[in-house]
């Protein structure tokens, strides 16, 4: 599959039968991989179990559906925070931000924004990671980059520079695609 990453939103009715899902009530998570990438389906327990199906889920999980909240409209913020960083590097799709956008998920996964699903390893060897946001229900289809503890202090100097203004995604996309060269340079240790 050709997607590094992506975001699935939560559905706010049931995937079978269509009836909108219950704000606080169990519910089932599904992702389905589809020819263009994965769908999400959204189901009320009793309607998966009873749903037919001749596929398996990529990923499954069991949560508790929040109702959306309506916030009061807030002054634009100069700075972005780390999950809004996020939902903006998975939108770009560019596999040079793959290591930053794994550091992003994982710091967001400790700050308990996102909680990890599930994981797969692909016939490719590659890995990823389905997490979800605790809060807005969405999910997100992370790769696991594999980084290297060597690699992980520049990785994250990035990531704060983003955050903190003093780099553009620019910037970011320049040094990560030095950095990819200059690691595909140096001879891999067995």
């Amino acid at each position: 599959m050709s997607q590094e990453w992506n975001i699935k939103s939560r559905g706010h009715v049931c995937s079978v039968c269509y009836k909108n899902l219950v704000d606080r009530a169990p519910v089932v998570s599904v992702l389905k991989e589809i020819p263009s990438g994965y769908e999400r389906l959204d189901c009320h327990p009793e309607c998966w179990k009873a749903f037919e199906r001749d596929w398996e889920p990529f990923s499954q999980w069991d949560s508790v559906y929040f109702a959306p909240v309506k916030e009061a409209k807030k002054e634009p913020v100069k700075k972005e925070d780390a999950g809004e960083l996020l939902r903006q590097l998975v939108s770009l799709d560019d596999p040079a931000m793959k290591n930053v956008v794994y550091v992003l998920a994982v710091m967001l996964e400790r700050a308990k924004i996102l909680v990890e699903r599930d994981s797969k390893t692909l016939e490719d060897s590659t890995i990823r990671r389905v997490y979800e946001d605790r809060k807005q229900g969405d999910t997100f289809i992370i790769l696991d980059p594999r980084l290297r503890l060597d690699n992980l202090a520049e990785v994250q100097q990035q990531v704060v520079a983003l955050l903190s203004g003093t780099k553009t995604l620019g910037d970011v996309v320049a040094d990560e695609e030095a950095f990819a060269s200059a690691d595909e340079a140096q001879p891999q240790a067995d």
